[in-house]
């Protein structure tokens, strides 16, 4: 396969992972995918902005999750984020530290 035909189908699978947790998945919440996975929402527009300033392209944390999440994240969060109990609480405070750490 061809580098270029390879990046098509990378950026084709990412589109097609951000439509499945924006749009057919809202439902799960971010603290439960960071305790089970290790990531989020939040790291996905995170390693947005990343690779944005790789290449020179200046992004702030408010633009790129923005960008991710297809409307201001204080609406997301008000519209599709419930409250998270202590118990997701802790375990999100372990699974933050472990996969994430000072990156955030």
């Amino acid at each position: 396969m061809d580098d270029q035909t390879r990046i098509e189908l990378e950026a084709a699978a990412f589109r097609r992972l951000r439509q499945h947790l924006m749009e057919d998945r809202k439902d799960v919440q971010n603290i439960d995918l960071m305790n089970l996975a290790g990531f989020c929402r939040n790291c996905l527009s995170r390693w947005y902005k990343e690779a944005a300033e790789e290449r020179g392209i200046d992004m702030t944390e408010p633009q790129a999750r923005e960008t991710f999440y297809g409307m201001p994240y204080a609406d997301w969060k008000a519209q599709f984020q419930a409250e998270a109990s202590p118990e997701q609480q802790a375990a999100f405070k372990d699974a933050f530290a472990q996969n994430v750490g000072d990156k955030g």
